[in-house]
């Protein structure tokens, strides 16, 4: 599903270039989980931004569900993860004049355009969220709000699902509960990558990735 071959990533800054990511070599298969595990600043965003072709490696390759990520054109990714990707954020990216099932059925794609609005009414009566339709985000819990971002991360049935710091600004029942969800969509088949500093969230996952200093080191 994901595989990245001696990928690194350069920031040209004032200061000098920043290696964010450096010689990183990581093969995940269709079905796992996988936990990016490491302190702030170690580069496992940017690993999973390049894993999510949201950006491109300075050297080595990266390859998402067969596809060769820096051979495709901005255009193509962007399609490309519409098609194949879901993306779960800490912070959850809902617009604040929209309503809970707008802003799931926003993420819809032409292929999935005519069913969406069932499939997100769907999927949030399956996150406890059926009486919150109509709601929108400010009348939400914290909680509430992630689930949210969960259901729109699934509309369009994705074969990965990448998730940075998911549970980073919930309490442990919300984030047990967020948990759960990303075991579920695991069980019915799907992949995750899951970048988390927390050893509740990593514990989780089938295996463990630990980084430091954009650097890949031996579990």
């Amino acid at each position: 599903m994901i595989e990245l071959q001696n990928a690194s990533k350069v920031f040209a800054t004032p200061q000098g270039d920043v290696r964010a990511l450096d010689d990183a070599t990581l093969r995940i298969d269709d079905g796992e989980f996988v936990a990016i595990c490491g302190p702030s600043g170690c580069g496992k965003s940017t690993l999973l931004s390049l894993a999510g072709s949201l950006a491109l490696p300075t050297c080595g390759t990266v390859t998402v569900a067969g596809q060769p990520i820096s051979q495709l054109s901005p255009a193509e990714r962007a399609a490309f993860r519409a098609d194949n990707l879901g993306f779960v954020f800490q912070l959850f990216h809902l617009l604040p004049y929209l309503t809970v099932v707008d802003n799931v059925v926003l993420a819809a794609t032409a292929r999935t355009r005519a069913t969406a609005r069932q499939r997100a009414e769907e999927l949030l009566v399956r996150f406890g969220l059926g009486d919150r339709l109509a709601h929108r985000p400010g009348e939400l819990s914290v909680g509430q709000r992630q689930r949210v971002a969960m259901a729109r991360a699934l509309l369009n049935r994705p074969r990965l699902l990448l998730a940075d710091e998911p549970t980073g600004n919930l309490d442990s029942e919300n984030a047990a509960a967020v948990l759960d969800l990303l075991a579920e969509y695991q069980a019915e088949g799907g992949t995750i990558l899951l970048v988390t500093h927390e050893t509740d969230a990593a514990e989780r996952a089938m295996r463990r990735v630990n980084m430091s200093e954009g650097r890949i080191r031996p579990s």
